[in-house]
């Protein structure tokens, strides 16, 4: 489903974004890296390119968490020169993917399941380039590591938390668009808010998703806010108190409402740790189902830099055994959250890890 860089940004990117994205797009200036080496010889440049979707590189999600990622393997490593290239529409995927090909970049990171398609095209026309998919895993693509995340994990804790935290007995969830990166973490949270029903013998009611029916509300985008709102408007009317959106920048919307409900209304992030990528919004957000894409896609290029291989099987898989992915901590909801309930959410992560408790989804990567 970021970096904060405020609202104005915000409002430019969701335009379309086309001055920075044609800025990033651009050559770094040269550097001299220090790379080590037996012959103390500098370490030659490594070219990581990423390709947004259409959220945008500032979308305090996905986008945005996979850029840091890029820029912290620079720290990690000195021959590591990152760039970007934002697409505001899914047409813009293959050229932008075929625009770092020329460019003769080593490493191309597709960001999101979206770019699939194009990913598996472009990389099936150029075996010998080094591609990376977030959210994704092309069967058959030798020359393209998948980064994924079982995110479906901490959203059972987060829908836990959600239904003993409601005061109303409802809570609900609602997605950019109806793919398995998001309907992950739907599956997820409507499951956990069902464990606590049956451990508790409550009947907290999910708006949004139903499971079963693989149905529920979809914003068809991750950029509007103003549908984020509305949407979140209906849930709010309908008596749901604790929303969580899997709909990247779209759910800004849902933090706006929250916002102005003077504390009857919290919000669930998702990806980044909202209080750090949002911070405007901490007061209302009880807490984040993180999918540590920044360190997945971190270690990925440094590997690559490193000179070591970027196997597509298995690739990698994020889940709550390998902090791939978490719950954030309640940060301005501590003193808020009942002790016994921050006890049994903890208890329910090691179960899972465990494999005491199971958290199934048919959208869970495989």
């Amino acid at each position: 489903m970021r970096p904060v860089r405020g609202t104005r940004i915000v409002a430019i990117l969701a335009a379309g974004g086309l001055t920075l994205a044609a800025a990033a797009c651009g050559d770094a200036p040269a550097e001299t890296p220090s790379g080590s080496g037996a012959s103390g010889a500098a370490a030659a440049t490594y070219k990581a390119c990423m390709v947004t979707d259409t959220g945008g590189i500032d979308d305090r999600s996905f986008n945005a968490s996979a850029w840091a990622g890029m820029q912290a393997a620079k720290e990690a490593q000195s021959n590591v020169e990152p760039k970007y290239v934002a697409s505001t529409a899914e047409a813009d995927y293959e050229p932008n993917l075929r625009q770092f090909v020329t460019q003769k970049c080593n490493f191309i990171l597709a960001v999101g399941g979206l770019m699939g398609d194009a990913t598996k095209k472009v990389a099936a026309e150029n075996a010998s380039q080094q591609f990376g998919i977030v959210d994704s895993s092309i069967q058959g693509a030798t020359n393209v590591f998948p980064m994924q995340f079982a995110t479906d994990e901490a959203a059972f804790l987060a829908g836990y938390l959600a239904a003993g935290y409601s005061k109303s007995g409802k809570v609900a969830t609602y997605g950019g668009l109806k793919i398995p990166p998001v309907t992950v973490f739907m599956d997820g949270f409507a499951d956990g808010v069902k464990y606590y029903n049956e451990q508790k013998k409550k009947n907290v009611q999910v708006l949004g998703w139903d499971k079963a029916k693989q149905n529920g509300t979809f914003a068809e985008n991750f950029g509007d806010q103003n549908k984020g709102k509305s949407i979140t408007n209906t849930f709010v009317a309908q008596g749901a108190d604790v929303i969580m959106p899997v709909a990247g920048g779209t759910g800004l919307g849902t933090a706006d409402v929250a916002k102005a409900s003077n504390g009857k209304v919290s919000v669930i992030w998702v990806d980044q740790d909202g209080c750090k990528s949002a911070e405007q919004y901490c007061d209302v957000f009880l807490t984040t189902v993180v999918k540590n894409i920044n360190d997945a896609v971190k270690q990925a290029v440094s590997d690559g830099a490193a000179g070591k291989p970027l196997a597509a099987a298995p690739g990698y898989l994020g889940k709550l055994e390998n902090d791939g992915v978490s719950l954030a901590p309640y940060n301005k909801f501590d003193s808020k959250v009942d002790a016994g309930l921050k006890s049994e959410v903890d208890q329910l992560k090691q179960d899972i890890i465990a494999g005491k408790v199971k958290v199934e989804s048919p959208n869970a990567p495989k």
